[in-house]
């Protein structure tokens, strides 16, 4: 085996054993919080010495930040295509609320990591996903100022539109993440959360076509 071909079978190792570090760390995270989990825990379930872990995160605080690019990257380009659908208000929102609730569906434990830790003990993990969540506003607000209806609208305003529809996307995966975890999955209760978020966002784009009209 020649050099490099042995230093590609090396980074791919390495690359195995830190997913597997993260992976270990998401599910031990499912009953407890960032800030009370033991970097040993995590090992002893991957089957490593604890200094290996330091050969992959400086420690749990930036485990924890690619924790939070994990969760959230896939969402930010789903979310974005649906925005850029030329389709009426009402069929977008309807994909944007399949698109949480498939997200929730696939991704219960990363769902459940985010909304445990945006408000979590670890400094750095709240900003990773302060940072995230502020970056999926920018993505939001561009697409939200290509459509017709933004014509006239400020920056200011577009920006705090895509707000609204970031915090009306994060608290409908945490409200199916609520059910889901009651049992309660493919019930009307979690048709309800639906039906709620669908509601809201109609309420948001009725406000929307309105906006410039009240004077603001």
């Amino acid at each position: 085996m020649s050099h490099s071909e042995t230093g590609g079978v090396r980074q791919a190792q390495k690359q195995r054993t830190r997913q597997a570090l993260l992976d270990a760390a998401l599910g031990l995270l499912e009953e407890q919080s960032l800030s009370s989990l033991g970097l040993r825990e995590v090992t002893r379930v991957v089957g490593v010495a604890p200094t290996a872990f330091y050969r992959h995160f400086r420690d749990l605080g930036e485990l924890g930040v690619a924790l939070v690019q994990e969760s959230l990257s896939s969402l930010h380009a789903t979310v974005r295509a649906v925005l850029a659908e030329q389709v009426g208000a009402e069929e977008r929102i309807d994909h944007t609320v399949t698109v949480v609730e498939r997200y929730v569906r696939e991704q219960p434990a990363h769902v459940r990591f985010v909304a445990r830790e945006r408000h979590g003990g670890v400094r750095a993990v709240r900003q990773a996903i302060a940072g995230e969540l502020d970056r999926f506003a920018t993505e939001v607000a561009a697409a939200l100022k290509s459509q017709p209806v933004s014509d006239g609208w400020s920056d200011e305003d577009v920006r705090m539109l895509a707000e609204l529809y970031v915090d009306r996307l994060v608290m409908t995966a945490s409200a199916f993440l609520d059910v889901r975890d009651g049992g309660d999955q493919d019930t009307e209760r979690w048709r309800a959360v639906a039906r709620t978020a669908r509601r809201q966002l109609h309420l948001i784009s009725v406000g929307r076509k309105h906006w410039q009209d009240a004077g603001f």
